[in-house]
């Protein structure tokens, strides 16, 4: 669910590693000394040469506007801020409270938007008496990506929808269309933006994302959770539209309605008509309105809202005592207080700063449960049922204050879902339910429970076993952050908030606390951009301190603050890690490098691709600098395979003639001529596997769904192995004369699963195991390895005590390597194999709660022969797509310092 309270299960896509921004590490001005200013008056931007932040300024900009001054200041210093004017577009200006404004600008690339960039010029002062103090943001130089998509957009359409992996979410799914963007990083890629929404309730899936697909070759670029609102089948009236429409024909008053614990509290109500009442508070500029969701699912009322779900009411003002059990009091009273504090202490005229109207729905479920959750869908507040352990999630002003920051978030910086700047905006929100709570109850920033969000949530227990999150918990980004990929609550945005919104609690702690709201809040409205991430935040707070007028001793208390959460320049090296970097900042964690006699291959976009995906090559050694091995012809190059001497991948995108398609290449690793091994305008090729002159890989053919294996056998032309009719192959592996392969067919109401050995001299399959087990077994990852076949075997299906056993390749017998059960959460997601060792990468299966660094994959090593499996790499984070090379030494991607990198390690590191 889209800004939740409480951690999601594993999803999403880190923005900043996919986009190949080295973001959050920009080289800034390191802590100062005790004599110097500790504000940077310089901090170059990352991947751009335009700067993150230029501050200490004072130079006239006369205008007729803000935004006039600001335009004719960028244009007249382009040596200063290498930014060109034309391609700006003003979004916004934000004036402050002491009139000071802050001119938002977003890019465009040929008129097209470029995702996340956003510059901002803050001046003082009128007329021609303006005068620029700061200038900052994002704007990314350099960009010469395509403005032309050569994908058709129902080809597009399909590819995002494919994006969707659950086929029960998938069935039925939609995608729509926001045209095209322009991703950042390098040179930039052309990408068109669709929002995918599946219409299963029971699939986790059906929640919404925003799928960007390369406009040029098709490959899904990025994805993450979804922002724009979710509109379930058959929704009508806007959220807060009903409220808003009929305020006219509604009248103020007052009466009571019992909170959660039966207690009668003062409530603003509307009165209609007819005579009757219902939460709607029209005291504010803001309209205020409450309703019930009467145990619907979420999906139902998320983002636009079923036509017949109306606001709370009664017929009298005093309403029943039936109304207790939602908790709609505490959310109504709640919204009211939050309002107040934004408008009272900050200034800020209601969540959207336009007084646009309030919504709240309370008392909704998930998946025909309890609904354990509070979430902000970019239109209001949704608040879960709870349970018997919990009360209503709407009764937490805590909890309210984090779902109505999520809007002002929303409406400010625009902070982006996903790793750092994801983490971020879960911080700020944080911050904010608690600052708003503390507030309202009077407690001294001392008292035990000011640092806990949603401790009274529980209808048992003490205060500090109910709190979804402390903002005292100490973790710091060195010894705390989560190193993880993709697959993990988007690359840990609830698991690291803590780490940025324990320092941000603790300015609270150590300024006077209003003092800290506005200077918060200053720097999310005026200073924080779209990608910005832990050391931005830092830079930017402190600016938004000096524009306030902040003392020395004030600066340095916030610069203390950071620094005691170790959120300063160049965090992650310090880090430490016991595997050695091959290749720095992968931007995508989802395609496996492979690796043969020293020689690696990956595909990634950046380092010489711009923003397309291409192949490098290297030695493990990295005695040479990496190189091309695919061509820049405007297709994205990867999956690629080795064997040390020939490098094969595919190729995906509209060749030289304009026709869109795949295509398998081939080259050999030391350079010469490439060599195409076959093109496919409407066939799928993947699973690229290459051995001593041979090249093998899987033809899917989209329109009936079934795969075969192909196969080039030293350089001939390629023919496709037959499969019984109703069969698939996947997982292909090839060494020497040998292919393996999955083979999967359907018998009676069960999917059979059999481990499959080919010859290719002798042409034909020598080798099967049938899986004779449950009818949910199931295999995957077949891997050849010293004359044996191994595989991962899944006794349910879904991955809950995963095995690893493996068949000689004459059919003469199963062993067990590793052995699974159902009563362990193992689950293996990566092996590989070579003449001496098995490899493999587990994780324990999610299973609620925050996700920690010990349960993100891991690396394991043991004999060919079996033994104890020993920890490769004693490195914290994520460790995903193990590649073998000979002997002990393996390669994988490592998430471990907040991006992921290409690394290696000769042998096991035993135990950690």
């Amino acid at each position: 669910m889209h800004h939740r309270f409480r951690s999601p299960k594993p999803l999403g896509m880190a923005i900043a590693a996919v986009l190949g921004l080295g973001l959050g590490v920009p080289p800034a001005v390191a802590a100062p000394a005790a004599d110097t200013d500790p504000v940077p008056g310089l901090v170059a931007g990352a991947d751009t040469g335009a700067p993150q932040l230029v501050t200490g300024l004072a130079e006239r900009a006369p205008g007729a506007t803000a935004a006039d001054a600001a335009r004719s200041h960028l244009a007249a210093h382009q040596d200063r801020y290498r930014v060109d004017p034309a391609q700006l577009v003003e979004t916004g200006t934000e004036r402050a409270a002491d009139g000071r404004r802050t001119v938002r600008f977003a890019q465009r690339h040929g008129g097209i938007a470029v995702f996340g960039a956003a510059y901002l010029v803050h001046l003082v002062g009128e007329g021609d008496g303006q005068r620029v103090e700061s200038v900052g943001g994002k704007y990314f130089t350099g960009l010469t990506a395509p403005t032309t998509q050569s994908v058709p957009d129902e080809v597009l359409r399909r590819l995002a929808l494919g994006a969707v992996e659950d086929p029960a979410a998938r069935e039925g799914a939609t995608a729509d269309d926001h045209g095209l963007v322009v991703l950042p990083g390098g040179t930039g890629r052309l990408a068109r933006h669709f929002t995918v929404r599946g219409t299963d309730p029971a699939a986790w899936a059906a929640k919404a994302r925003e799928v960007f697909v390369d406009a040029t070759t098709g490959v899904i670029a990025l994805a993450h959770d979804a922002r724009a609102p979710y509109r379930a089948a058959g929704a009508g009236a806007e959220a807060g539209g009903t409220a808003g429409s009929a305020a006219g024909a509604v009248e103020p008053a007052t009466g009571t309605a019992p909170d959660v614990h039966g207690n009668p509290v003062p409530v603003n109500l509307g009165r209609l008509p007819d005579g009757t009442y219902r939460l709607t508070d029209l005291t504010r500029p803001a309209v205020i309105t409450t309703y019930d969701a009467a145990g619907r699912d979420f999906l139902e009322v998320r983002g636009g809202m079923p036509t017949d779900l109306l606001p709370v009411a009664s017929a009298t003002p005093e309403f029943p005592a039936s109304a207790a059990a939602t908790g709609a009091a505490n959310a109504h009273v709640n919204a009211g207080i939050v309002y107040d504090f934004y408008r009272d202490r900050l200034g800020r005229q209601g969540i959207d700063g336009k007084n646009g109207p309030i919504t709240a729905v309370v008392n909704a479920t998930s998946f025909g449960e309890s609904m354990r959750n509070a979430a902000w869908d970019g239109r209001k507040m949704i608040y879960g049922s709870g349970g018997d352990k919990e009360y209503p999630f709407a009764v937490a002003l805590d909890v309210a204050g984090h779902e109505m920051t999520h809007g002002v978030v929303e409406s400010t910086a625009g902070l982006v879902l996903a790793g750092q700047s994801g983490a971020l905006d879960e911080a700020v929100s944080d911050y904010f339910g608690n600052a708003i709570e503390v507030t309202a109850r009077g407690l001294s920033m001392d008292d035990p429970r000011a640092a806990l969000l949603g401790e009274s949530l529980c209808r048992t227990g003490t205060p500090e076993a109910c709190a979804g999150r402390r903002l005292d918990d100490r973790r710091t980004t060195v010894d705390d952050y989560v190193g993880a990929a993709a697959d993990i609550d988007n690359s840990g945005v609830h698991l690291n908030s803590t780490i940025i919104g324990g320092a941000l609690w603790d300015i609270r702690r150590g300024l006077d606390p209003l003092t800290a709201d506005r200077l918060v809040y200053r720097a999310l409205s005026e200073y924080l951009t779209p990608l910005d991430g832990f050391v931005d935040a830092r830079n930017a707070v402190l600016a938004a301190g000096r524009a306030m007028g902040l003392s020395r001793a004030q600066l340095r208390t916030v610069v203390g603050a950071f620094d005691a959460h170790g959120i300063k320049q160049g965090w992650q090296r310090r880090i430490g890690a016991d595997s050695r970097v091959v290749l720095g900042d992968i931007p995508s964690s989802l395609v496996a490098p492979d690796v043969a006699g020293g020689r690696w291959v990956a595909g990634t976009s950046g380092h010489g691709f711009g923003g397309s995906l291409g192949v490098l090559t290297g030695t493990v050694a990295g005695s040479a600098e990496p190189v091309a091995l695919s061509p820049q012809d405007g297709r994205s190059h990867g999956w690629p395979a080795t064997d040390g001497t020939t490098a094969a991948w595919v190729a995906m995108g509209a060749d030289a003639n304009g026709v869109w398609g795949w295509e398998v290449l081939a080259r050999p690793v030391d350079g010469g001529p490439l060599r195409s091994l076959r093109r496919a305008p409407y066939q799928v090729l993947s699973d690229v596997r290459v051995a001593g002159g041979n090249v093998a890989f899987r033809v899917s053919d989209s329109t009936a769904g079934r795969a075969r294996p192909a196969l080039s056998v030293n350089g001939a032309p390629v023919v496709e192995i037959p499969l019984p009719d109703g069969h698939d192959a996947a997982d292909l592996t090839l060494q020497g004369d040998l292919l393996g392969w999955i083979e999967t067919w359907t018998s009676g109401e069960r999917t059979v699963s059999a481990p499959t050995v080919y010859s290719i001299a002798k042409g034909k399959v020598v080798a099967q195991y049938v899986l004779d087990g449950a009818a949910a077994t199931t295999a995957g990852q077949a891997r050849l390895a010293g004359g044996r076949l191994l595989w991962v075997e899944r006794p349910d299906g879904g991955g809950t005590g995963s095995s690893i056993r493996s068949g000689a390749v004459d059919g003469s017998g199963v062993t067990d390597l590793v052995t699974g059960s159902a009563a362990d959460r193992r689950d293996i997601v990566g092996l590989t194999a070579s003449d001496r060792a098995v490899t493999f990468s587990h994780r324990f299966r999610w299973e609620g709660g925050a996700v920690r660094n010990a349960e993100l994959p891991k690396l394991w090593q043991l004999p060919l022969t079996g033994g104890t499996p020993q920890r490769v790499s004693c490195n914290r984070g994520g460790q995903y797509m193990p590649a073998a090379d000979r002997g002990t030494r393996v390669l994988w991607l490592d998430a471990t310092a907040g991006r992921t990198d290409l690394v290696a390690r000769e042998h096991a590191a035993g135990t950690c």
